[in-house]
């Protein structure tokens, strides 16, 4: 495994134009692993996509090598949400994300797994894991439903390794399921990460709580709120309350060697080849 290869180091990129446009630029990032939307975040429902669309990809991303693809779904969606009619919402518009994966042949779908908005952790974390179940017996074989951390805001449901367990032992599909870790979600949620011994200790607990052949992608985000803030906010690599040292001690751990690492910062400025210099000279 080169170095690369290795770091599998990827971006959120526009699929404006097409999905086939973010593996072009990808490919002059010089990126190992990619993160796309299929669809409007900001919408339940979208056209299908255009078979011409899937074989322009599936060319572009022969082109580009076999590095892997994921999708991220609409921020609509809370499988946690104890009305029905919300719920059942969830459910098509997570099946639809699944099915469009599987047309690209993507990798997975990474899923904010949802809200109780009132009903309380143990109720939401059923109700999230039967939505799930009912999504994945009916999806398509292929793409993994990723569950994403959460930063622990409001009443979302993911914030610590106990719940992501929770989730990941009531969906009970354990070849069909895989963990997303958010480093600005874990350092909001009051995991550090800056230290040596602190970065030890998070994956002590990491580990004592998940198998860690289910964490199938990182998400690397700096964050603008300190340690156990509950702030969502992401910032550029080393620019934010987690500095460089967390990214350091991630980039240099064996157990997450070839997994994708995603950047998910703005992109104004040429932000990306900014961070992407700073993550490689970080690298061992």
């Amino acid at each position: 495994m080169d170095l690369e290869q290795q770091l599998c180091l990827g971006s959120h990129l526009s699929v404006a134009g097409g999905a086939w446009k973010a593996v072009d630029e990808a490919i002059s990032l010089e990126l190992s692993s990619l993160q796309i939307f299929t669809k409007n975040a900001s919408r339940w429902v979208q056209k299908p996509i255009d078979p011409k669309d899937v074989a322009r990809f599936a060319e572009r991303r022969a082109e580009w090598g076999s590095g892997p693809v994921i999708s991220h779904t609409s921020y609509l969606i809370n499988l946690g949400s104890p009305k029905d009619e919300l719920f059942e919402k969830s459910r098509a518009a997570l099946l639809d994300e699944l099915e469009r994966a599987a047309l690209l042949q993507l990798d997975g779908v990474v899923q904010h797994p949802g809200a109780h908005v009132g009903s309380g952790v143990e109720a939401a974390i059923a109700r999230i894991a039967e939505g799930a179940r009912q999504v994945i017996d009916e999806a398509p074989l292929g793409p993994k439903l990723i569950l994403e951390n959460t930063a622990g805001a409001g009443s979302t449901i993911g914030r610590s390794f106990e719940e992501l367990a929770s989730l990941v032992e009531q969906i009970d599909r354990p070849d069909r399921i895989g963990i997303c870790l958010d480093t600005c979600h874990l350092f909001a949620s009051g995991y550090e990460l800056r230290t040596q011994k602190g970065y030890a200790e998070t994956m002590a607990q990491l580990e004592k709580n998940l198998d860690l052949s289910l964490v199938v992608a990182w998400h690397l985000n700096d964050s603008r709120g300190d340690l156990g803030s509950n702030l969502d906010r992401h910032e550029h690599i080393g620019t934010g309350m987690i500095g460089t040292e967390g990214f350091r001690l991630l980039l240099a751990d064996e157990r997450f060697f070839g997994i994708p690492k995603i950047l998910e910062t703005a992109k104004e400025d040429d932000w990306d080849q900014t961070n992407l210099r700073v993550l490689r000279e970080l690298a061992p």
